[in-house]
């Protein structure tokens, strides 16, 4: 059973090695896919935003910035949006990682890399902000935006139901 682990962590770290080579070679095509990654990510938000904001009386979610164009996002640098509301914040950083590709925090290659935060003032006077990593991932084709949990090794989409869930114990 455990040579059977090694063998899948194994095929695992070549898989990825070669997806990581293939990028190595087309850097503009990394920089188009992290501008067109920070984009989906800010659609992601303000999707959740809208759709809260429109099942209340009036909205109450803030996401700044409001609007994002994939010319905005700073290749060399922190990026950050920002959901609050009265007091309760959730912030989404995320930056491109040293290497073109990489895979040294998370198993599947990726070009982004950031962490999603949540607190509020009841959170921050015992000094408490809850994290998740967030990475955008590159696999077999396809790019997404992944969470992972470092206290439960709990990975997923990053979607209006994962924001929701985030936001949820802050009120």
């Amino acid at each position: 059973m455990a040579q059977d682990d090694a063998i899948v962590r194994l095929a695992r770290q070549i898989d990825a090695a070669r997806t990581s080579e293939r990028f190595l070679v087309n850097a503009g095509e990394v920089a188009d896919l992290r501008r067109h990654g920070a984009a989906e990510l800010h659609a992601i938000c303000a999707n959740f935003v809208s759709s809260v904001n429109g099942k209340l009386p009036e909205p109450a979610l803030d996401l700044s910035p409001a609007t994002y164009a994939v010319e905005s996002f700073r290749d060399s640098g922190v990026n950050l949006f920002q959901i609050g509301s009265q007091g309760r914040q959730m912030q989404v950083v995320f930056q491109a990682p040293a290497k073109l590709v990489s895979t040294e925090k998370f198993l599947v290659p990726y070009v982004l890399e950031g962490e999603i935060r949540t607190y509020n003032q009841r959170m921050l006077e015992r000094f408490e902000v809850r994290s998740l990593l967030l990475f955008f991932c590159v696999e077999a084709g396809s790019a997404a935006w992944r969470i992972f949990d470092w206290r439960t090794s709990h990975t997923g989409p990053v979607d209006r139901e994962l924001l929701a869930r985030l936001m949820e114990p802050l009120f």
